[in-house]
């Protein structure tokens, strides 16, 4: 491997540490300190803990044992060595462990955020990355062949059909199908279906066949977009035109040199796309009760179980992190002035 490719993939490794940490540090005073900043005081905080009826002095001694009393670091230095060695959570009436990795613990249900996550998480994998495989292709087919065959039926057709697709909300186009393809022609499993993978692979994506094209329909339409826009200015550049007159064949011209030189901003939506998806596509599995990281997430801002927000949150972020440090290095492999840069 080159040495520039190699300084590159280390320098966007490092950063990835770096945004990671500072992430943490964010994610942690979003949910500890800004709370401080509205007035509310280490009493209210510990409250959530252990319930409207205990007295005032049991309210006291659970936020000393917590140590929400402690200097903002403390807390902090306490909650990210729980992420690499577990925690204790003594709130009075117990001691909770919560063993490494601990995000957090969810005193409504008694029990860590992380194994809750972790039954979740293939969940919103299945339906992120199987909606993205067909929002993909099917996008970026449809831009490119809508631009080399600009003002066509076709061109018109794709357009509009991409445009209604982005203007159509998830939560509506998800209902329709399921009344239609599942509950009359009962093509499809009915929403709350989900087999994993492992069991059974065919059921698996019967289940997840319906979210995946409501999914995909909303994405491909702005990957259908996009591509088209970039492969109009693409093939007017020199270097496209320079192929041709070396006679190279116009598949080898669109694929290799065209769709190559637009790839770039498809990459850098892609990253943002499947890195959000990834931590939860909330009204997706909510349309489809789909038992995901989103639907998690709703379930603990609705029971204000501030853990599982949290537990959430950093899941995410790590997904959006890891997603954008695969394009970083895949910008390199699509286009070289990357690493020279």
């Amino acid at each position: 491997m080159p040495p520039l490719v190699i300084a590159f993939i280390v320098r966007r490794l490092v950063a990835a540490v770096v945004l990671l940490f500072v992430v943490t540090v964010m994610t942690f005073s979003i949910f500890y300190l800004v709370p401080r900043w509205a007035g509310a005081t280490p009493e209210t905080l510990a409250s959530r803990y252990v319930g409207r009826s205990a007295t005032e002095s049991t309210v006291k001694v659970t936020a000393e044992k917590l140590g929400f009393n402690d200097p903002i670091v403390v807390q902090y230095g306490n909650w990210a060595k729980g992420l690499f060695v577990g925690q204790e959570y003594d709130y009075g009436s117990g001691v909770e462990k919560c063993p490494a990795p601990c995000v957090g613990y969810s005193f409504l249900k008694k029990q860590p955020v992380w194994p809750e996550l972790l039954d979740r998480i293939p969940v919103t994998l299945s339906l992120a990355v199987g909606a993205a495989l067909i929002w993909v292709i099917f996008g970026v087919a449809t831009g490119v062949l809508s631009a080399l065959r600009r003002g066509s039926l076709f061109d018109r057709a794709a357009m509009t059909v991409a445009l209604a697709g982005v203007s159509l909300p998830i939560f509506f186009t998800g209902l329709i199908s399921l009344a239609f393809f599942s509950y009359q022609l009962h093509w499809t499993k009915p929403g709350g279906s989900y087999v994993p993978f492992q069991e059974n692979p065919i059921t698996w994506a019967q289940c997840l066949m319906l979210p995946w094209i409501t999914l995909a329909l909303l994405f491909s339409a702005q990957y259908a977009r996009l591509t088209r826009a970039g492969m109009l200015d693409t093939m007017n550049e020199d270097y496209i035109r320079t192929a041709r007159a070396k006679g190279l064949r116009e598949r080898n011209v669109v694929i290799k040199h065209g769709l190559r030189g637009a790839l770039t901003p498809i990459l850098t939506i892609f990253g943002l796309d499947i890195g959000l998806l990834l931590g939860g596509a909330v009204l997706t599995e909510k349309t489809f009760s789909l038992n995901g990281l989103g639907k998690y997430a709703v379930e603990g801002i609705v029971q204000n179980d501030l853990p599982k927000i949290l537990g959430v949150t950093m899941v995410a972020s790590v997904f959006v992190i890891i997603a954008n440090l695969v394009v970083d290095l895949l910008y390199a492999v699509v286009d070289p002035r990357v690493r020279i840069g």
